[in-house]
């Protein structure tokens, strides 16, 4: 069992999280990870399915938003304009974008015989971080199997840290990767859940900030044969909801992972790609065309303020999830990064 960052006695914000606190805590929403080790190859692919029919037949409202677009995702545009999402979503190293969206795309294909006949084609989304400091970048080790392996072992019970896409990642200077959180938001017309899964891959050690404790700071101190990387790295926030909005309210509601990315610490710099892309799993729009008019469930923009806070706690949870979680490893030309876990032993770091 990973020792998660509620396990150091720590509660990040003021609302309940869902039963895992994790982002399969919307139901229907499962995680599938294959994760490479092998010296310098230290990568992987993270597979996240929003619901267990055929999301190309019965697509999800979505959305996603660009903090800082140092970043090579795809698939973003049509989900864009059209506020849906048709494909799982794959999250990878940047140099096996392209191997991601081909597995992806052969999978699409081969569950829907109909798509490129027909009907038209398939917009496969896929998200991306920079893991070149731990893993050979250049090897492109993630093959098509590994995404199928990913989509087909996806559960709503998955690892956390040095795990799938996260294998290589780098948080703060220490080693980051995977993370997740929920929160659960009453309204009055019932209890909703947003979950997050982030790929965290970005920040300088002295910027490290938990609950409001310049942990970073002491670190840097403490830790002089640490290099302090520079700011340049990137995370990935897929966000999951049972919460019914539209497309529009949903782009809201991902804006404000803003705030918990920055009680963590992030400046959001320029050498980032800070993406955050969200779904809701609650209105499912139709491949083919009834010839009837479609119906949405959605809140009322005086509710909102509480998916916002959910939004920018979950997040923040989540970042430091990761960094928790994460098992130091020793990679590519044996570059090596400090687990977050291990430091708090040895140096007796006290979040308060």
């Amino acid at each position: 069992m990973q020792k998660r960052i509620r396990d150091y006695g720590l509660t990040i914000g003021n609302l309940t999280p869902g039963k895992k606190n994790a982002i399969t805590d919307v139901e229907g929403v499962t995680v599938g990870h294959v994760t490479l080790s092998d010296g310098p190859v230290q990568t992987g692919v993270t597979a996240i399915i929003p619901h267990q029919d055929s999301l190309f037949q019965e697509k999800l409202t979505a959305s996603s938003v660009v903090l800082n677009g140092f970043g090579k995702t795809m698939g973003t545009i049509q989900l864009n304009e059209l506020g849906v999402l048709e494909t799982p979503i794959i999250l990878t190293n940047t140099l096996n974008v392209g191997t991601a969206a081909d597995a992806l795309i052969q999978s699409m294909l081969s569950n829907n015989p109909e798509i490129g006949r027909t009907t038209g084609t398939v917009n496969p989304v896929i998200g991306e971080c920079n893991d070149m400091y731990l893993n050979d970048i250049r090897a492109q080790a993630v093959t098509k199997k590994h995404v199928w392996n990913a989509l087909n072992t996806a559960s709503d019970s998955f690892d956390e840290g040095s795990a799938g896409a996260g294998r290589g990642m780098v948080c703060y200077s220490l080693k980051g990767g995977i993370g997740t959180a929920s929160r659960q938001m009453p309204l009055p017309h019932g209890t909703y859940t947003l979950g997050v899964l982030v790929l965290a891959n970005f920040g300088r050690l002295s910027d490290l900030t938990i609950q409001g404790c310049p942990v970073g700071t002491e670190l840097a101190e403490k830790l002089e044969k640490v290099e302090q990387q520079k700011d340049k790295g990137s995370i990935m926030i897929i966000t999951a909801t049972d919460l019914p909005v539209s497309d529009r309210q949903l782009n809201r509601i991902l804006k404000r992972a803003a705030t918990g990315l920055s009680r963590t610490g992030s400046t959001i710099s320029h050498g980032s790609g800070d993406i955050v892309i969200g779904f809701s799993t609650v209105n499912r729009i139709p491949h083919k065309n009834s010839n009837q008019l479609a119906t949405q469930q959605m809140i009322h923009e005086e509710e909102i303020d509480l998916p916002f806070r959910a939004m920018g706690e979950a997040v923040e949870e989540a970042v430091l999830n990761a960094l928790i979680t994460a098992e130091s490893i020793t990679g590519r030309g044996g570059h090596q990064r400090p687990a977050l876990k291990d430091l708090i032993e040895e140096y007796d770091i006290s979040f308060r």
